[in-house]
């Protein structure tokens, strides 16, 4: 007997799962709110990418000192880097390819220790030259109009993995071409 009530027990409890009813009819739409006044629209935060060339010399303390631009947004948050103009050579083409490196970089030369070294803040960049010796020794080719290639990546567009030692990639990243990047010359 007991059997027999565990049985009828379990066909009944399938046959209440199992059942399936009319679907009911449909709630209520909700009300729409007054339309509201449009707010003002927010700003577009993408990265920017400008060259700058300038020269070492003993009257700028052996620095090169770049202000941001109105045009060029920056806030406390996004980070700044700078990229040196290291070698030129050429592709398969004969066509012209730069060979940027990142920020710091440091040479070993008959001197003794050289680096080329940055710091920024959300108004400027100052790149700057640090040594063991003389930096009035240095020979024109190391000072005389570098270029530099500084990137502004916003905070938001940091996030996952960027290879920032490759400037093709930050550019990439940000949606910059080459013909887009801003050149300015200091004096």
């Amino acid at each position: 007997m007991r059997k027999l009530n565990l049985f009828i027990g379990a066909l009944a409890t399938l046959f209440f799962i199992s059942c399936e009813g009319p679907q009911g009819p449909a709630g209520f739409d909700g009300f729409d709110g007054a339309p509201g006044q449009d707010g003002a629209d927010g700003i577009n935060i993408l990265g920017q990418v400008v060259d700058i060339e300038g020269t070492f010399t003993i009257d700028n303390d052996y620095s090169i000192f770049y202000e941001f631009p109105q045009s060029i947004e920056v806030f406390e948050t996004d980070v700044v880097l700078v990229y040196m103009l290291w070698d030129v050579t050429e592709d398969g083409n004969g066509e012209s390819v730069d060979i940027w490196r990142l920020m710091p970089q440091t040479r070993i030369i008959d001197q003794g220790l050289l680096q080329y070294n940055y710091d920024y803040t959300f108004f400027d960049v100052n790149i700057f030259l640090e040594s063991d010796f003389d930096l009035a020794t240095l020979p024109a080719g190391d000072t005389d109009n570098q270029v530099f290639r500084i990137a502004v990546l916003p905070a938001e567009s940091t996030t996952g993995k960027l290879d920032t030692s490759n400037i093709n990639s930050v550019m990439a990243h940000l949606g910059v071409s080459e013909e887009s990047i801003q050149k300015v010359t200091l004096d």
